[in-house]
């Protein structure tokens, strides 16, 4: 039998009836075990070395799994752990073509890294197909997509990316941290892997730094085993136990966040101080009918543009409710500059042709009351508007 999405979140994505198969246990145990005894001198066990494999991290890898719908999964250490494993499934000579929209960590690893092992690439606009196909070479082995991305929730249409990277027999990465895989399928629309910065919603708690990857046949998930068990990068048992518990919750957290997302970014939109919105959720955003097709939800992140006038710095000071920190995707309201966070490892100019100023805020919305976080907004712009 199938069970929803949220039934196997809820019970923590469990393959044994919704509880550990020995004792019964609801929660699964913690094996903080690095090492393990063998029965006998030619044949091992299923574990030896934690690196390698352990019980705790099998059943949080089993639970992403399912819920993507794919073959294997794979956690590591943190987010650009996990994308960086990804990209070392390439070899010296390939060519990426990934989105101009992307993570400012993802930005530095593929620029500054990847180089290193004549790893080429061409960032862009991925909302433009046209761009895509004359971006790809002979050479090219990966389409790296962002949807929504980061901070400015640019979407790209997955089908039509999928169908270019098969016509051109190259893989296809998405990150899925925004939409998570409560709201949005990449495997299920031929994505071959989907990453994830656990960090974020699927923990929701600001506790721990972990990092998700499903692939989607089993070919993939040989290569990407071998990539983190050699490369190392592995999320350990406690932290692997405490993604599970924050993922049980993920349903009527996004749902709760979503709703008021909504809500702000028509408060936003009709500000006399709000410049610009940026949220699939708003009918005039670029590629919110694309989005609606790819995606159950509009999501808890929405991006804003303060007018020229207003002092940035403290409008910030002003707001009592928002943390005011990198991340997102956490029970509290946090609200970030990418300016100077996020995409603080891309170079200024990269930024402003971005469309990434220095008047953009990214704000991912909380678990809060609704119009408490309204009428915090509120006070602050009028402050800074210089009403009173």
């Amino acid at each position: 039998m199938g069970y929803s999405k949220e039934t196997t979140l809820a019970h923590g994505g469990s393959q044994q009836g919704f509880h550990e198969k020995h004792t019964g246990a609801v929660n699964p145990p913690i094996y903080v075990s690095s090492t393990y005894h063998q029965q006998q001198l030619n044949e091992f066990g299923d574990y030896d070395y934690s690196r390698s494999g352990n019980p705790t991290r099998d059943q949080l890898e089993a639970a992403i799994a399912k819920l993507e719908n794919g073959t294997a999964g794979f956690a590591f250490s943190s987010g650009m752990a996990a994308i960086s494993s990804a990209f070392m499934l390439l070899q010296s000579g390939d060519h990426i073509v990934i989105t101009k929209d992307v993570y400012g960590g993802t930005f530095r690893f593929v620029t500054q890294l990847l180089t290193q092992f004549s790893i080429e690439h061409t960032f862009v606009d991925m909302t433009n197909p046209v761009e895509i196909e004359e971006a790809i070479q002979p050479n090219t082995k990966v389409i790296y997509m962002e949807t929504p991305a980061n901070p400015l929730l640019q979407i790209t249409d997955i089908n039509k990316v999928v169908q270019l990277a098969k016509e051109c027999k190259c893989l296809t990465y998405l990150d899925n941290t925004f939409m998570t895989p409560l709201h949005q399928q990449p495997l299920d629309l031929g994505v071959d892997i989907v990453l994830h910065s656990a960090t974020k919603f699927l923990s929701g708690h600001s506790d721990i730094v972990a990092g998700l990857a499903v692939t989607k046949n089993e070919d993939l998930a040989a290569r990407l085993k071998f990539v983190q068990n050699t490369y190392g990068a592995i999320l350990g048992a406690k932290d692997c136990y405490q993604l599970l518990q924050g993922m049980k919750t993920l349903e009527p957290r996004f749902t709760k966040s979503v709703s008021s997302a909504r809500k702000l970014a028509e408060f936003f939109h009709s500000h006399d101080e709000i410049e610009n919105v940026y949220y699939p959720g708003l009918r005039h955003h670029p590629g919110a009918s694309i989005h609606a097709k790819q995606s159950s939800s509009p999501g808890a992140v929405l991006s804003f543009v303060i007018k020229d006038h207003v002092d940035a710095k403290n409008f910030v000071e002003q707001l009592t409710i928002p943390v005011f920190a990198v991340s997102l995707g956490a029970v509290e309201s946090i609200l970030s500059h990418p300016a100077t966070m996020s995409h603080a490892a891309m170079p200024a100019q990269e930024r402003e042709a971005r469309g990434i100023s220095e008047r953009l805020f990214r704000l991912s919305v909380g678990i809060e009351n609704t119009e408490d976080l309204i009428e915090d907004f509120k006070n602050a712009l009028t402050v800074k508007a210089g009403v009173l």
